[in-house]
């Protein structure tokens, strides 16, 4: 865990021995797949994802929620699919993020689907862009038990956060983190953790320095600065930083672009994380946003048919085979976010 203390310890406070020996599995046949070039999976999920909905308020350029183009359907977390999902891994579950695209908010449901959660121990997460977070709402979200919120903040000023965060307004951002910072204290709470999430941008890069002091002021426990992922970056985009530690791509003697981190043929992901849409459609990580790589849907069947299929083994076997065949992988970066 990254950052402060006690959001560590909360986190930890909720491993039980079968979590504990659920993670050991799964650390276990990774090492063993990776090892031997044949894929082996022992245990369950210990993290997942959960779409509270595809629908958003903004109209951010790298973001297909933004440009409204996705070509799967749009809607609401399902709640019989959600207390399927629980119920089902509650037991060896440790992480649970509420979040895959859209605007959890928008979800009238969200927080009680949280607070249904947290009554299982699971750590739960959120990341928004805070145009909700409106005093009852704030208090509503502590109340809930989330653990962590991720407050999407991608400038100091209005004239900056609005050339990425098209749409938004910054002084909505800083009342919310005002609200839920103020609910926090006044119900004696150490969650959820506040994180400023700053998605490095060269519009915005020149505001670093500025963004770590804002969290500051306002009571923010952390700031991450999360590098951007560019669709069509081979010709270069406006939109990649010129400091080159917040950046995925580098340029190429011939002037082209290039991610800079290598493609291995291996992902911890597949072993020990998915992502379930609002529909119910399990998708391998979160790079997949149009759910090309659909390994099964749980309206059909529990989720542990589904993590054990032939399908799901199979793409496990393919990405350690070639993970560069995987066109999903290809703009993949681990590692993309430097904590402030």
């Amino acid at each position: 865990m990254n950052g402060n203390w006690r959001d560590g310890l909360n986190y930890v406070s909720g491993l039980s021995p079968l979590r504990l020996w659920n993670m050991v599995q799964l650390v276990s046949s990774y090492y063993v797949s990776k090892v031997t070039g044949k894929a082996h999976h022992w245990g369950m999920p210990t993290s997942i994802a959960l779409e509270p909905t595809t629908s958003c308020n903004l109209r951010c350029p790298e973001c297909p929620s933004g440009l409204r183009n996705f070509t799967r359907p749009t809607g609401m977390l399902e709640e019989e699919v959600y207390q399927q999902v629980i119920d089902e891994l509650a037991p060896r579950l440790t992480y649970l993020i509420f979040y895959f695209q859209g605007e959890p908010y928008l979800n009238p449901r969200f927080l009680d689907q949280v607070t249904y959660a947290s009554q299982k121990k699971i750590y739960t997460a959120t990341s928004t862009n805070a145009h909700y977070l409106k005093d009852d709402v704030a208090r509503k979200t502590v109340e809930s038990g989330l653990d962590r919120l991720i407050i999407s903040i991608d400038g100091t000023t209005q004239e900056t956060y609005e050339q990425y965060r098209i749409g938004g307004k910054l002084d909505r951002v800083i009342e919310g983190t005002k609200n839920v910072v103020k609910w926090k204290r006044a119900l004696k709470s150490s969650t959820p953790h506040i994180i400023f999430q700053y998605l490095v941008v060269k519009p915005n890069e020149h505001q670093l320095e500025e963004v770590k002091q804002l969290a500051k002021e306002l009571g923010v426990d952390e700031v991450a600065f999360k590098t951007a992922q560019v669709y069509d970056y081979e010709d270069g985009s406006e939109l990649i930083p010129s400091i080159e530690k917040y950046s995925r791509y580098r340029q190429l003697a011939n002037g082209k672009w290039a991610i800079k981190n290598k493609l291995v043929n291996h992902c911890w992901k597949m072993w020990h994380s998915c992502v379930i849409t609002w529909d119910g459609k399990v998708v391998p990580c979160c790079f997949d946003k149009d759910a090309h790589y659909q390994l099964g849907e749980m309206k059909d069947q529990s989720f542990r048919k589904v993590w054990r299929s032939q399908s799901y083994q199979h793409f496990r076997q393919q990405l350690i085979r070639s993970r560069s065949e995987i066109e999903m992988c290809k703009n993949c970066s681990e590692g993309t976010k430097v904590w402030a």
